[in-house]
């Protein structure tokens, strides 16, 4: 070994001779020593692992076992220095020739310094990563078309803004990519990307709208450049970002417009405001302030003098004392004074103004004036009729008495308000409990008073309220009280002795007398009342308590059916509890989705082929099962969420229509219900364009009470959005509401559905018959599509096809299905061999 070291120490590379497996240093050269032994955090050790990093020493063990029997690839490896820090080694090793080693194994091991190596991998790899990190965290989506090799790039961040996944395909085309963008902006994206591509800097950033995944329009701020041409100027490489700003461009829109509310506002208001820097000097007056005080627009302000030389002299040393002491003691000025036109004429002004610093420290003056000079001048006209009516102290009283009598009265009717029932019950309950006595109550609500307010006006509400008012005072004893408490409701406070039977006798002349019909403008309305009764006795008596429960009573009348009257019992409040409890359940069923659609399947009257189905509603209770709509819809419509469960109801049924069109089930048409209140929701249009229902597969069903002829301007408006939208109409119940011919024909409606009542007596009743028939014959005359629902029996079918009608839905063909049950019927056809 001795005889080989001096060629060892010739060597230029660091080599050392060492032990497999062991790895124990037998020789190493000087440059082996100088590189690495010497600058090792341990230069005395006499193996070769003991200089390698703890945790790099495995991969040494490997290298030298695996030597002893095969050759292996070198090995990065980390050497600690005693200086601290860390240098690398690449390791490569050979075998030592037995005959030149005495016939020992040994190892032939190199090391080469590749730390600098290993610092610009580990930098490159660093601004990688930096690089990747933007990407995915940045909010911008980057592309990158490489036309000279024909490779397009676009980044998840580009997909994501875009509503797409990695696995969603791209368009096919620039044709097909410009059918996503918003029809308005195509052109100009188009002339955009061109100049951008030619370098324009004027296109290097320009604005598109391309519709997103989920429909919806989303803005696109497109930063681009070419960086790379050919020889004859044609872009080669075009890279660029996609940013999603369409927060940032509806916000803007948000700001322009509360901008231009404010400024009508302002106008409307007629109050000018001014900024005044108190260090610069500089002063902002809008076209207000310069108009109030007589100036034209953009005549130089300056703090400290043009304002001060408009005030009038008996005010100006109070006004500014006032604003230099506020200002000093940081408070708001507020204050009215005069001021002197250039032209003579005097002016009242009330000013508002607070002081603040702003960001660059310079102390600001804002604020706001209003001429008030008609109101001041309008308050001494008032000041002195005051004076002249204070003089006469008769005609004072007389019109202090009438403001007493006013706030005491209800305006419209004249009978006592609510603050006078409050006052007379007190009074009354007080007498009570003085004589032994009782007090009944009588909560009094009109039937089908919003219909008519709706429908045919105020005018004619207000004329219903005037002939009930009259009728209570009318059937009302001398020692009995009346009060209207608001909208259409009223209360008769009844003292009594004795059986509360008369207050049954009572309730009975009211129902009877309110449920007369009512002339107004040459039209007959009629209205009727629902009534709850509650009475206490003598010292018992809780005035706040009784008229709760006579409240509850009522609830309980207009459940019953309405034009009737209810005692108050401890059944009434159970029964009020259970209706709160189910508008909980109710609201809690819409947020887990346990309201379904069921179908009922309408057939050609013809041939039978399905033409359509009507959808209702069935809710899956988590206790009591499944309920129809008569245990909720009630409660849903006053608690305001019979809307959301329409919706919810829609939603499913084209989620279904979807499924039956997967199966290859043809369903042609889906009618909904829809009431009166929903089509004065103004956003009715709106839910329904976000569905994007198919034109001509959904129509909804109107009540034909709900048609008088006077229909509200918004539910014609939601009418004919509905027509555009492809959106069919159908009259419902028909024949048992108060639609015209006229109102018919403005409505225009697709279909009428005969009421079942007109069906039921069919096979027995000629006179049935001749009616049904002339509603047929109406419909056809009209072009409108005529169904009958009802279809109860085979021999109702047969009618009904012999008098024309064109569809037919009821038992006889098909009952109620929910979707599993109705795609089995569907496929089955059977209908046709229970009906043929």
């Amino acid at each position: 070994m001795a005889a080989h070291a001096a060629t060892l120490d010739a060597l230029p590379f660091a080599t050392a001779v060492v032990e497999p497996v062991s790895g124990r240093l037998v020789h190493s050269n000087r440059r082996f020593e100088h590189d690495w032994r010497r600058q090792a955090r341990l230069p005395l050790c006499d193996h070769l692992p003991a200089l390698i990093h703890p945790d790099d020493r495995r991969l040494l063990d490997d290298l030298l076992h695996c030597a002893a029997h095969e050759h292996s690839q070198p090995v990065s490896l980390r050497v600690p220095l005693a200086a601290g820090g860390e240098k690398w080694a690449l390791v490569d090793h050979s075998h030592w020739s037995a005959h030149l080693t005495g016939g020992l194994p040994l190892l032939l091991v190199q090391l080469a310094d590749i730390t600098a190596q290993k610092q610009r991998e580990a930098e490159v790899s660093t601004r990688e990563i930096r690089w990747n990190s933007a990407l995915i965290s940045s909010v911008s989506g980057v592309w990158d078309h490489h036309y000279a090799i024909g490779v397009k790039y676009y980044s998840p961040t580009w997909r994501l803004l875009r509503g797409l996944t990695e696995d969603d395909p791209l368009p096919a085309s620039k044709e097909e990519w410009l059918k996503r963008l918003h029809p308005d902006d195509v052109d100009y994206t188009l002339h955009a990307m061109e100049r951008q591509e030619a370098g324009d800097p004027a296109y290097q950033m320009f604005l598109y709208r391309e519709r997103h995944a989920d429909g919806h329009w989303v803005w696109i701020e497109c930063r681009g450049a070419c960086v790379e041409r050919a020889p004859d100027g044609r872009p080669l490489r075009v890279i660029g970002t996609d940013t999603d700003v369409t927060d940032r461009i509806e916000a803007e829109h948000g700001r322009a417009q509360m901008a231009r509310r404010l400024e009508i506002a302002l106008t409307l208001s007629g109050v000018g405001v001014f900024e005044a820097d108190l260090v610069t000097g500089k002063v902002y007056w809008d076209d207000r302030v310069y108009e109030m005080y007589g100036l034209s627009p953009g005549e130089e302000i300056r703090v400290g003098e043009t304002w001060e030389s408009f005030l009038h002299p008996e005010d100006r040393p109070r006004i500014l004392a006032a604003v230099t002491a506020d200002r000093d003691a940081d408070r708001r000025f507020s204050d009215e004074y005069r001021i002197v036109l250039r032209d003579g004429s005097e002016r009242v002004i009330r000013s508002c103004t607070v002081t603040y610093t702003d960001q660059d420290g310079h102390q600001k003056m804002v604020g706001a004036n209003w001429d008030i000079t008609r109101d001041v001048m309008l308050q001494r006209e008032l000041d002195r009729a005051r004076r002249m009516a204070e003089a006469r102290n008769e005609e004072l009283e007389a019109a202090r008495s009438s403001i007493e009598y006013n706030a005491m009265h209800d305006y419209l009717t004249d009978l006592p308000n609510r603050r006078y029932l409050d006052a007379m019950m007190a009074r009354e309950a007080a007498h009570c409990a003085r004589e032994g006595s009782a007090l009944g109550v009588l909560h009094i609500d009109l039937d089908r008073f919003k219909q008519i307010n709706d429908t045919l006006g105020h005018g004619a509400g207000d004329a219903i309220l005037k002939h009930a008012a009259s009728v209570l005072r009318r059937l009302a004893r001398a020692e009995q009280f009346v009060a209207r408490i608001g909208g259409d409701e009223f209360v008769l406070l009844a003292p009594f002795t004795g059986s509360p039977r008369k207050l049954s006798a009572l309730a009975d002349r009211l129902v009877r007398a309110l449920s007369e019909p009512v002339l107004h403008e040459g039209r007959e309305c009629r209205v009727g009342a629902s009534i709850g009764i509650a009475w206490m006795t003598g010292g018992e008596i809780d005035a706040r308590q009784l008229l709760l429960n006579a409240d509850m009573a009522l609830y309980r009348a207009k459940k019953g059916g309405r034009n009737r009257y209810e005692f108050y019992s401890a059944a009434t409040h159970e029964e009020l509890v259970l209706a709160k409890r189910t508008a909980d359940d109710i609201l809690q069923g819409i947020e887990t989705r346990q309201f379904f659609p069921v179908y009922q399947l309408q057939f050609d009257a013809g041939s039978l082929d399905i033409c359509g189905a009507e959808t209702l509603a069935r809710w899956q209770h988590p206790r009591q099962g499944l309920l129809m709509p008569d245990a909720f819809l009630s409660i849903a419509e006053d608690i305001g969420a019979l809307s959301i469960i329409d919706d919810l109801i829609l939603e499913k049924a084209l989620e279904d229509h979807a499924r039956l069109t997967e199966l290859g089930l043809v369903l042609p048409k889906l009618s909904a219900n829809v009431s009166y209140r929903r089509l004065l929701d103004p956003g009715l249009i709106r839910k329904l364009r976000k569905q994007s229902v198919a034109p001509g597969l959904l129509s909804f069903e109107l009540l034909e009470s709900t048609f008088l002829d006077n229909c509200d301007d918004q539910v014609m408006r939601n009418l004919t959005q509905l027509k555009r939208l492809g959106i069919d109409i159908e009259i419902d119940d028909f024949g048992t509401g108060h639609a015209s011919i006229v109102s018919l024909l403005q409505l225009s409606p697709n279909t009428l559905k005969i009421d079942r009542q007109l069906i039921r007596l069919l096979p027995q009743s000629a006179e049935q018959r001749r009616l049904v028939g002339s509603i047929i014959e109406i419909g056809k005359s009209l072009n409108i599509r005529v169904a009958a629902e009802g279809v109860e029996t085979m021999e109702h079918a047969r009618i009904l096809r012999e008098l024309g009608c064109d569809v037919l839905q009821g038992f006889a063909l098909a009952r109620p299905l929910p979707f599993n049950e109705l795609v089995t019927f569907m496929r089955s056809g059977g209908w046709r061999e229970t009906c043929c």
